[in-house]
């Protein structure tokens, strides 16, 4: 019995990947290994809601709306490579940045905490699929679980196990992202071929539009990783590491958006957290399963990496004065409110926002470094009007359901 051609699509795009990421020669490149964290962290969980969420309310335009989003994480990035030259060379520091760079951190710690509810109330979503139809309260149950066992780790020094599993956790996520999109390839040609290829308009007129832009700027962020790398590489190697992996995990964004919003039109499918397992089911029976395990592995190992991101940056910004722990059961109780109290696209309108501020914060702090520099009058108020876009996201975000 033959395969269908989608399911060797998506046999031989998956094989290719994983046979690409334990190719000896990358391994052990240093450029690799330095891009794999700010990667893994774009292209974590935010791809499984993303493209729904798009193809819903924009239809056909959802590419040009991926496109934006992908254009806006490139010139935040933008403006944190600049901060990592500027802070290396030490040169044109001053109180007010030195003041705006603590802000700037503890902006990062609280949107680390966002982010850690988004990524366990995702985990909690797509693992209550394994027990059938979506279940809120089986979801709710599950993530406060996780979180138990994220709380016990961090209490008992259990994280360097977790963050083993890290490693892992990010090939399988890569090699079934690379499948889903082998499988779409297949499934968008034989619409093609067949005339059916979708198009659908938008739901949303333009300020409302907008607003769902801001509130979706989560899902292409973790770039600002590289930032924080430093006792590992050189700030040359963190500023083109960080364009290597927000070019690819772009590159992926906008042909997996492509592919879904030609292949099946707004109005075509129910939208919820988990929307992306009912679709892909209708292309191949194979990829549910998948899926899921993709979601348990991206959002598990981006809860670790983030609470162990927000204890060390509030444990360094309090000069130990507040430990990590106490940080991990702050963290945790705050973790949990968002659970039982709001919903999945709440929780990411949420985070986005946070982030929107450390980015607003970032651009502003490049732009008074600039200027200190002496650097051109374009690139001041290129990074001025970066801070202005951070804030209004963080102020004026939506949810997609508001």
């Amino acid at each position: 019995m033959s395969l269908p051609p989608i399911d060797i699509g998506l046999a031989l795009a998956g094989l290719a990947c994983g046979a690409l990421l334990v190719w000896p020669r990358l391994v052990r490149a240093r450029l690799w290994r330095a891009s794999i964290t700010p990667l893994a962290s774009i292209i974590g969980s935010g791809f499984l809601i993303l493209g729904p969420i798009l193809t819903d309310s924009f239809g056909t335009w959802g590419i040009a709306a991926m496109a934006l989003l992908c254009l806006a994480g490139y010139l935040f990035g933008a403006a944190i490579r600049y901060n990592i030259a500027q802070i290396e060379d030490g040169h044109h520091e001053s109180p007010l940045s030195r003041h705006l760079e603590r802000i700037a951190s503890w902006a990062l710690a609280f949107a680390y905490v966002i982010s850690v509810a988004y990524y366990l109330n995702l985990f909690g979503a797509f693992a209550a699929r394994i027990f059938g139809a979506p279940s809120g309260e089986l979801a709710r149950l599950i993530t406060s679980g996780a979180y138990g066992l994220i709380l016990v780790a961090g209490l008992t020094k259990g994280f360097a196990l977790l963050e083993r599993m890290e490693q892992l956790t990010v090939s399988i996520k890569l090699v079934i992202i690379a499948a889903l999109i082998g499988a779409l390839t297949v499934h968008a040609g034989i619409e093609w071929d067949h005339g059916t290829l979708a198009q659908s308009g938008t739901k949303l007129g333009p300020l409302a539009a907008l607003q769902l832009m801001f509130g979706l700027v989560i899902t292409v962020q973790g770039f600002e990783t590289s930032r924080y790398l430093g006792a590992h590489y050189s700030a040359p190697e963190r500023q083109t590491s960080m364009k290597l992996a927000q070019g690819i995990a772009s590159g992926i964004y906008l042909v997996y958006v492509v592919l879904l919003a030609t292949s099946f039109a707004s109005g075509s499918f129910t939208l919820t957290e988990t929307a992306i397992i009912d679709i892909m089911r209708t292309v191949s029976a194979v990829l549910g399963p998948l899926l899921i395990v993709a979601a348990l592995s991206a959002q598990f190992s981006a809860a670790v990496a983030d609470t162990n991101g927000a204890g060390g940056l509030v444990a360094e910004l309090t000069h130990a004065r507040f430990g990590m722990k106490p940080t991990y059961l702050l963290l945790i109780g705050a973790g949990l409110a968002l659970t039982w109290l709001a919903d999945v696209f709440q929780i990411v309108s949420y985070a986005s926002r946070a982030f929107a501020f450390y980015y607003a914060i970032q651009s502003a702090l490049a732009a008074i470094r600039a200027r200190s520099a002496g650097a051109s009058r374009l690139r001041i108020a290129g990074y001025a009007a970066l801070g202005l876009l951070g804030l209004a996201a963080a102020l004026f975000g939506t949810s997609v359901e508001s």
